[in-house]
């Protein structure tokens, strides 16, 4: 196998994986009214002060029609709260809700201990050239096609 077949392979496996994974790992018994993408669009709305849902969209690299579909969702099972500005009645304001907060640390926590059992595979010398590396391939994809620019 040559080096680029054996680079697209791993890249690839690594993709499914850590989506599978994350999907296997984030909808337990407590969550299990949501969905992968759900706990996602729980992540770009934070915990700190409201976002709008142009925000939001922004950074989940949807429009906001797609987003207000599943925000209607979020909204009836109780995770999200949209509320309109007052500073301007056009634009539609989105916190957690203390459930939307417990999603979101559950998914904090499966990154947490994700990153940490990585690195307890790897040795104090190889750390560095990881990051190094993964930090390149995020510089060429931001460069080449824009991702990751959020």
């Amino acid at each position: 196998m040559t080096a680029d077949e054996t680079l697209n392979e791993l890249l690839v496996r690594l993709f499914k994986d850590i989506m599978e994974i994350e999907g296997r790992c984030l909808v337990t018994e407590e969550f299990k009214d949501i969905s992968y993408n759900d706990f996602h669009i729980l992540e770009a709305v934070g915990t700190g002060n409201p976002r709008s849902m142009t925000e939001i969209a922004k950074l989940m690299r949807v429009t906001t029609g797609t987003l207000t579909k599943a925000m209607d969702a979020l909204t009836d099972k109780g995770y999200v709260v949209r509320e309109r500005s007052r500073q301007d009645k056009r634009v539609v304001q989105v916190s957690l809700t203390l459930k939307g907060m417990a999603a979101h640390a559950h998914h904090e926590m499966f990154h947490r201990e994700m990153i940490a059992s990585a690195k307890g595979q790897l040795t104090e010398q190889e750390m560095p050239v990881l990051i190094y590396a993964l930090a390149k391939l995020a510089d060429y994809f931001q460069a080449e096609y824009g991702i990751g620019d959020t």
